[in-house]
């Protein structure tokens, strides 16, 4: 398994965007509104599948080595047990399969589409993840109504529009990388 240095920059590049996005966040009850699904699509629309995966795995790695990278500026290991780890572990399957279908389907419409499916990919992970949490860690004793109110319904108009925004950008920038 051999990696170049543009790989590694562009691994590097991607874990710092999504540690950037982290820092502009808008919080709302237990999982804020950040920017961080806009770099994590991106990447997965402009790298390759492995490096991809790996700039998030980096991201999550350096964050729960204790530099306070994850929104709110936190890290650390007890970050496991905040209610939207679940989505940063999505973040490493979002950005596989944004790479993965965006490749086979590299069409403007095709990459939008793989943007979707990313983003699918980070809530089926993500509020599992986030009910397990409230739910059986803090004992918040939350309905499935509730988890998905604060889980989903809060970030699909702003999802939809990072998406649109990343399918634009990854378009161009494909062509530039």
């Amino acid at each position: 398994m051999k990696i170049t240095t543009r790989e590694i920059t562009l691994i590097s590049l991607f874990s710092a965007l999504t540690a950037i996005g982290a820092f502009i966040s808008i919080p709302l009850g237990p999982v804020p509104i950040t920017l961080q699904t806009l770099f994590v699509l991106l990447a997965g629309f402009l790298l390759k599948p492995r490096s991809a995966a790996l700039s998030q795995i980096v991201y999550i790695g350096i964050g729960m080595a204790g530099v306070p990278i994850f929104s709110g500026f936190t890290g650390g290991i007890q970050s496991i047990l905040k209610p939207s780890f679940g989505f940063l572990v999505g973040f490493v399957a979002a950005s596989l399969i944004a790479s993965v279908l965006s490749r086979k389907h590299p069409t403007p419409m095709g990459i939008f589409f793989a943007g979707a499916a990313a983003t699918v990919s980070m809530y089926i992970i993500g509020i599992p993840y986030m009910a397990f949490i409230l739910n059986h860690v803090m004992d918040g004793g939350f309905s499935f109504t509730a988890i998905l109110n604060m889980g989903l319904l809060l970030f699909l108009p702003g999802d939809l529009l990072k998406l649109t925004v990343a399918t634009y950008l990854g378009n161009r920038l494909r062509k530039i990388l």
